[in-house]
């Protein structure tokens, strides 16, 4: 089964490229749809205001929030890991 990874990014964002790191060597091991959304765009605005985004980047797990901010690459792994079960 893969898993849907939608990842919430801004310009010029040190974590958001951290992210997609953490993503990239999480996807060589687990199958994943990793979707990248700028906060700047509409439909940015509207994901980051239903889900209550403090700062970037943000990420969501098969359409729900996941984190913000610097992304653990372990908690992400714990939790496919758990919803793989």
């Amino acid at each position: 089964m893969t898993t849907s990874i939608t990842l919430l990014t801004q310009r010029h964002c040190d974590l958001c490229g951290q992210a997609k790191s953490v993503l990239e060597r999480i996807a060589a091991d687990v199958p994943l749809q990793v979707g990248t959304v700028d906060l700047a765009s509409d439909e940015g605005t509207r994901l980051a205001a239903s889900i209550g985004l403090a700062f970037p980047p943000g990420v969501l797990i098969d359409g729900e929030p996941f984190s913000h901010g610097r992304l653990s690459e372990r908690r992400l792994r714990k939790e496919l890991e758990r919803r793989s079960r």
